[in-house]
């Protein structure tokens, strides 16, 4: 009897204990903290990830089973374990991803136990593809039914199924067209309209985001009466029309097939049934469940009531089901009968972690039940419980119970439950600890709440044994228990409903029989924000103007956002729309602005919202009826009056087709606050009486109004006065505080009462103070018209408990809250001592100090502050004593310098502030930063220019930070667009101040860039740009000259202009302005003026677009412009602009060149002489031409398609006939050689040219012409031919000049 009233006490204890998580920093089991699903089905195109995280004091090494054999991860090179982690991580560049397919578990292991993960079954997705198929056209009549089967292949996981046209339109479906859960596409009865070529069925499969398609399928459908007679009989004889005419009939299912069906659904998962069936017209489908109805918020009627869906099933939906398919001609049924199964599942959670101290007792409870009952099975750290002997613990079912356990009982159980349709598998630890209590929540954690709000302080606490938490507020002088509070288990005070005087310091008490531990929390209550005046409905004309007000009071100590929202969504994005501080203006309304306008004000506690409706009308709208803001109500009276109560009720007025929502009852106090009227409470529109809470010493006199959807009538006339006779105060002044001014004084001050809250006349308050130290005692003075009080002659920052009553004739109020002040403060009177320096780097040094004692700050400590300087720097030419100022507030013993000097040394001492003012000095305390890298070179100058060298010249830099190493010159060409060329690089000695660079590219800008080094690096560099001109004056002589511009780098903050580094070079095709620009802006302009110029003509702009440099073109020679930068905003207002540049360009006289020696006027002279030549030879062949030879028929004849006639105007040689005939020369085609090619014809002017062995017909034609004879003559001759120019070799020299 007694080991069975055990359990229970056992349970309690261990559920205590289940609520608290061990610190990290404590010795504990793994515990599995994240882990890969059960089913991980991975993507076969990325790479596997497999997920095991674990946590632990040691930290847990981990391992893996694959298939239940030891994983070896050593052995597998695409396989790696992630560092501090048992995640693997697999590669498949290598190896397929199949080949990593299989089950593996994960082990996570420390010296105090072993934690397993689930068996994570690995898959690769799939998506196969369609089978190549022909699918024969479907040709059906009208009327009968059609299956359209999709029949996708199998992936994994499953795929979703669709049916689009060739457009990859989705088929439009409907209750005769559907598609079922299996994918095929369902007609009840088929109609002319679905004859169709493109039904197409698609599978997407989720796991790779493919998507295949099937072969489209045709479908005919035919009608009878539309062929002819003869067709009719022909198709009669078919199989197509075998059976009888689809004429209108009753329904029968398509799916499923019998009367009755079975299904069997796990508990948890989803119950789909499904009816499709077919008829003339088409048959409607219902559902019902026989003896109960179907689970609201879980059902769902899918594909037009054909699919029957149940989410989350239970053990409730195990029953017969029936689904109806009517039409007017009758109905047919189908009965599902439902069995619900379930996998294991957890009961009330799984095991949870047991924190048990040496001799304790306790107890694992691993509570799940399943369909059928499961088994449940224990391990403890992998190994079968029963194969343990362990006389402290014993296995009862579902539970393992621990009596006076050991350290050895630490370890990790697991608890595995089973049965056919799947498994469960928890880790749950034991670890035996003795430790003292602690308090984790963070320590002075402030918490905010709304007034009347219910409010939770947290105390998360650990310990072993399980310690005892109490709580207490401000002076402790007893535990917070009662109506209004609440203790929770995990050690979390709860305040039901929070007022103001719940507002103070709270202590959370840990105790154990190893000791005790304190944490203090702060509550703050703050008012609940609430409106002043809400929006109003509103009828508005279209193109007015219209405004909603919107005011709100709320706490000031909280930050509130008010937001408009027009139907519920965000305003839309126009300019009409102005959001006012407290209202919203709508300009220009048009017929769209009509809706709903909701004003909401969000604080970071609370939110109040209010919405009023606007409507539209036109200029000139035709009378109509409206709904009206309803009359006031009337008859109001005052019954069942008490000294603090009284039932007021009255008679609704007119509500004008607009039921009222509610009343709001106002009241006036005419004996503090006359003519002001307050609201009071708000009351249902059901309602005509209220009963009201009253004060005392108040003339109330009250009012009521109505409110409907369109808004607020008129008050009500007044009610009778209803006097409160006078009472004690219900409430004590709040705000009350005790802060000095003076070292020897503390003020008292409090936030008095109103008139309303005073109660009665009389009204004084009753200050009591005492010096926070043993033994002293209350001092009282009443203090009247006035909230402060001063003391005098106190201890320089002691601690007062101070009291603030308030009292009026009446007498006292409540007992009031001690707060705790402090007299005045006074400054520190020690310095900080134990000056320590840490140099991080060349411009951070770490500062240390020794803390001043509590007792000699004199006051609320701020924090620290520390002085410092640079002496010099260590090359002694910089003597800057600027001292500089850090703060670091709070109780700090460090803190860092940064910006110093590299190679410089410092001094610094330390100063403690309090609210009062700083303590003397500690004694200085000097450092040296060590060398970084240099400053940039002082100046950098070109001179000495040469057509193709120069010369720089720079200084030191001024900040060496170091000794100097040398100097490093990098130089580029740069063209008109900005484009940097090749880069050259010199190294250069220390000594150094002057180089010169020889083999420079005429008329080229160069951009220098020269840097110095030290040991540590090299610095920032000195940019010069420098192009080398010709300066042609009016002599013949042209002199080298350089326009450069510098560069030096950017300084170490930008300053508050966005523009930087303007820079200008100029060349003969304008000036080009460069800068530099980070600003937001992104209408930026150059502007450039004359400089000189005495009229008051505008700056004349170009817009950049983005870039950050531009040409000027079109600047006059001789004359200087002043140019600037200038970002614009919205409104064509200037916003930002660099400083003024001044660009001269200079007077470029043209050149004075021997145009003997220009290259374009050689090649006109040897143009034109050539010319002259031709002309010449073709003017000699006429001289020396024969008379005229019909050469025109022999062309004719023999027509080479490489050598066609040419026209008259084809020629500009003249010609080769005289007078009498004008024939034109022949074009001829000459090899590279300079000789005649000749392919099919043998013409030549050789041939027709007087002299030589020729001989011709009777019409004066060559005898022979086309023959072999002239090649053989060409070649006899052909040395001979010099005697007399030829006209061809004239046409091959023009030809080789062209």
């Amino acid at each position: 009897m007694k080991g069975r009233r055990m359990v229970p006490l056992l349970l309690l204890l261990g559920q205590l204990v289940a609520a608290l998580e061990v610190p990290l920093d404590l010795p504990q089991p793994p515990t599995i903290t994240s882990q890969s699903p059960k089913d991980h089905i991975i993507d076969p195109r990325e790479n596997i990830e497999i997920k095991c995280e674990a946590k632990g004091n040691p930290d847990p090494s981990f391992s893996w089973t694959r298939d239940g054999a030891h994983f070896k991860i050593e052995e597998h090179p695409n396989v790696n374990m992630r560092p501090n982690s048992g995640t693997l991580e697999v590669d498949i560049t290598k190896r397929r991803a199949e080949s990593f397919e299989g089950v593996y578990q994960c082990t996570a292991e420390n010296k105090h136990g072993k934690a397993v993960s689930d068996n994570i079954v690995v898959r690769q997705s799939r998506s196969p593809l369609w089978s190549k198929e022909r699918l024969k056209p479907r040709v059906v009549q009208e009327g009968v039914s059609l299956v359209l089967p999709c029949e996708p292949p199998a992936g994994l996981p499953p795929p979703l199924i669709f049916w689009m046209d060739n457009n990859f339109q989705k088929l439009p479906q409907s209750t005769r067209v559907s598609q079922s859960l299996n994918g095929d596409l369902y007609f009840s009865n088929v109609r002319r309209e679905d004859s169709r070529n493109d039904y197409i069925c698609y599978a997407r499969f989720p796991g790779t985001q493919t998507i295949q398609q099937k072969q489209p399928i045709t479908v005919k459908v035919l009608n009878l009466d539309s062929i002819n007679d003869t067709m009719a009989a022909f198709y009669n004889d078919t199989d197509l029309f075998s059976e009888a005419p689809a004429d209108e009939r009753m329904p029968s299912f398509l799916i499923p097939k019998d009367r009755h069906s079975s299904k069997v659904v796990l508990r948890g998962h989803k119950l789909d049934m499904e009816c499709i069936a077919e008829g003339r017209p088409t048959p409607e489908i219902s559902w019902t469940k026989d003896g109960s109805v179907l689970p609201a918020g879980r059902t769902s009627f899918l594909q037009f009531n054909k699919t029957l869906q149940i989410d989350d099933v239970s053990d409730s939906e195990e029953g017969v089901y029936r689904c109806t398919a009517t039409n007017k001609f009758g109905s047919v049924h189908h009965t599902f009968h439902v069995t619900v199964k379930a996998a294991p599942y957890w009961i009330s959670g799984p095991p949870s972690n047991l924190v048990l101290s040496p001799g304790e007792n306790g107890m694992l409870t691993c509570r799940a039940s399943g369909k059928p009952k499961p088994l449940i099975r224990w391990t403890k750290n992998v190994m079968p419980i029963e194969s343990l002997e362990d006389d402290t613990m014993k296995v009862e079912d579902d539970m393992i119970i621990f009596r006076d356990v050991k350290t050895s009982n630490s370890a990790v159980y697991q608890c595995n439950v089973s049965n056919e349709f799947g498994y469960l598998l928890a880790n749950a630890f034991v670890n035996v600890l003795s430790e003292p209590p602690r308090v984790l929540t963070p320590v002075n954690k402030k918490y905010e709440v709304i007034r009347n709000h219910r409010a939770m302080l947290d105390c998360s606490f650990f310990g072993s044994p399980i310690p005892n938490i109490t709580w207490f507020k401000d002076s402790r002088s007893s535990t917070l228990d009662g109506d209004s509070y609440a203790l929770h288990d995990n050690g979390t005070l709860e305040i039901r409903i929070s007022r103001p005087r719940d507002s103070g310091k709270y202590t959370c008490v840990a105790r154990n029989i190893l000791g005790i531990f304190e944490n203090h929390v702060f509550l703050e209550v703050k008012e609940p924000t609430h409106f002043l005046k809400q929006p109003e409905y509103q009828v508005i004309k279209r193109g007015r103007s219209v405004t909603f007000e919107c005011k709100v009071k709320h706490d000031s100590s909280l930050t509130a956002t008010m937001t408009w929202l027009k139907d519920d969504e965000e305003l839309p994005d126009d300019d009409r729309f102005v959001v006012g501080a407290e209202s919203l203006t709508i300009t220009n309304v048009v017929d769209s602005d009509a809706g709903m306008y909701t004003c909401i004000m969000n604080t970071t506690l609370d939110h109040v919202s209010a919405s009023a409706e606007l409507t539209v009308v036109d200029t000139t709208p035709a009378p109509a009826v409206v709904d009206e803001r309803p009359d006031p109500p009337t008859d109001l009276e005052l019954t069942d009056q008490t000294k603090r109560s009284v039932v007021l009720t009255w008679i609704p007025g007119n509500e004008y087709n607009s039921h009222i929502k509610n009343f709001l009852i106002q009241y006036e106090d005419s004996l503090h606050h006359r003519g002001h009227w307050h609201n009071l409470t708000h009351v249902p529109g059901t309602k005509t009486s209220a009963h009201l809470k009253l004060s005392p010493h108040v003339h109330y006199t009250f009012r009521v109004l109505a409110l409907n959807d369109v808004g607020w009538s008129q008050p009500s006339n007044p009610s009778q006065m209803y006097k409160t006779d006078p009472a004690a105060p219900d409430e004590n002044p709040t705000g009350v505080q005790g802060l000095g001014t003076e070292p020897n004084n503390l003020i008292i001050s409090w936030k008095p009462l109103t008139k309303l809250q005073s109660n009665g006349p009389g009204l004084h308050y009753k200050v009591m103070y005492r010096e926070k130290k043993p033994g002293s005692e209350w001092i009282t003075t009443n203090v009247a018209n006035n909230s402060r009080f001063v003391v005098s002659g106190t201890s320089t920052f002691a601690p007062y408990e101070l009291k603030v009553q308030a009292v009026n004739n009446y007498g006292e109020g409540p007992e009031p809250a001690v707060v705790i002040g402090y007299s005045g403060e006074d400054v520190p009177k020690s310095a900080p001592t134990g000056l320590r320096t840490v140099v991080r780097n060349s411009t951070m040094a770490e500062v240390g100090w020794k803390t001043v004692s509590d007792d000699s700050i004199r006051g609320f400590l701020k924090g620290y502050k520390v002085h410092y300087w640079r002496d010099h720097g260590v090359h002694r030419h910089h003597l800057d004593h600027v001292e500089k100022i850090l703060t670091f507030s709070g109780n700090r013993s460090h803190g860092i310098l940064p910006g110093l000097h590299p190679f410089s040394d410092y001094s610094f001492y330390v100063k403690v502030f309090n609210g009062r003012g700083e303590g003397p000095p500690s004694i200085t305390k000097h450092f040296r930063t060590p060398e970084g890298v240099p400053g940039p070179p002082t100046s950098l100058v070109v001179s000495n220019p040469n057509l193709d060298s120069l010369t720089l010249k720079w200084s030191p830099p001024y900040d060496p930070n170091g000794h100097i190493t040398g100097y490093t010159l990098k130089y580029q060409p740069v063209n008109n667009s900005n484009e940097l060329g090749e880069e050259e690089v010199l190294a250069l000695a220390a000594n150094e101040t002057s180089v010169t660079l020889p083999n420079l590219q005429y008329s080229t800008r160069y951009r220098f860039y020269l840097n110095a080094k030290t040991k540590i690096g090299a610095g920032p560099a000195i940019t010069q740009e420098a192009v080398i001109m010709v300066d042609e004056g009016q002599s013949q002589t042209s002199h080298p000259k350089v326009w450069s511009r510098t560069v030096h780098p950017p300084l170490k903050e930008r300053p508050a202009s966005p523009f930087a580094n303007v820079s200008s070079s100029v060349g003969d095709d304008g000036a080009l302005i460069s800068w530099e620009y980070w600003g937001s802006e992104k209408n930026v302009y150059v502007e450039y003026i004359a400089n000189n110029s005495e009229s008051e003509e505008e700056w004349q702009k170009e817009l950049v677009n983005g870039s950050q440099n531009v040409k000027l073109k079109g600047l006059k020679g001789g004359l200087s412009y002043r140019v600037r930068v200038v970002a614009y905003g919205h409104h064509d207002q200037p916003l930002h602009s660099s400083d003024e540049l001044v660009v001269t360009v200079p007077a470029m006289v043209s050149r004075q060149v021997d145009i003997a020696t220009q290259g374009w006027f050689i090649g006109l002279m040897c143009a034109i002489a050539l010319l002259i030549l031709i002309l010449l030879i073709i003017c000699f062949i006429q001289r020396n031409k024969g008379g005229k030879y019909p050469v025109k028929e022999k062309e004719d004849a023999h027509t080479d398609p490489e050598f066609q006639p040419m026209r008259d105007d084809d020629c500009p040689f003249g010609e080769y006939s005289d007078s009498e005939d004008h024939k034109p020369l022949k074009g001829s085609r000459t090899p590279s050689n300079g000789t005649v090619k000749r392919d099919d014809s043998d013409d030549s002017l050789v041939d027709y040219s007087e002299g030589g062995d020729r001989q011709f017909n009777e019409d004066g034609s060559f005898i022979g012409q086309y023959s072999g004879k002239s090649i053989s003559r060409e070649t006899a001759e052909g040395p001979q031919s010099s005697e007399a120019p030829s006209p061809i070799n004239a046409i091959n020299s023009l030809n080789s000049f062209v």
